[in-house]
């Protein structure tokens, strides 16, 4: 089944965006140059599959495949463990925000999550925090607090892009 897909993610290639994806330091090595739209249309064809899902995520090479997975792997099925090990080894914003986008922030565990996400050191699992939060607030499952608004304000002190543009939309939604 991962061959079919693959497959069907060539039959989408767009040379020109995976040029520009390479070229703006994109850490995978194969790019077909998907839209984000293109791999939800391909994976709407199939059934959600924790097993396929994480046959997909496991191909660390693939830009697509990894985005494919963040929407095959049913929710309900996605335990802590998981989500933290998906967290620790994402290896791009763009991925980190199709993870969130498209399974972290539906997990009914996802402000807990973001706790963890949180206390990690290591610059992309934080950003996942982050960008979590954001999708957390903008779905009204995260209370706006003045606690939370701080804690946000500080980590904009010393934020460089692109976290500092997801912290900003963190404020304006608080």
């Amino acid at each position: 089944m991962i061959q079919d897909i693959k497959k069907e993610f060539f039959g989408y290639r767009n040379g020109i965006v995976a040029e520009q994806l390479r070229a703006a330091g994109d850490p995978h090595t194969m790019i077909m140059g998907c839209q984000v739209t293109d791999v939800i249309a391909i994976t709407s064809r199939y059934e959600k599959s924790a097993t396929l899902a994480q046959e997909l995520w496991d191909d660390v090479h693939h830009r697509e495949c990894r985005m494919a997975a963040t929407m095959l792997y049913p929710a309900e099925d996605f335990k802590t463990e998981t989500a933290l090990a998906w967290c620790q080894s994402v290896e791009s914003v763009e991925i980190a925000d199709v993870l969130c986008h498209r399974l972290l922030r539906h997990l009914p565990y996802a402000v807990e999550l973001w706790e963890q996400l949180l206390a990690c050191d290591k610059k992309l699992v934080r950003y996942t925090a982050w960008r979590l939060l954001l999708n957390l607030l903008i779905m009204n499952r995260i209370e706006k607090t003045d606690e939370l608004r701080s804690i946000v304000e500080k980590e904009l002190e010393t934020a460089q892009p692109p976290l500092r543009q997801v912290l900003e939309s963190i404020v304006e939604e608080l």
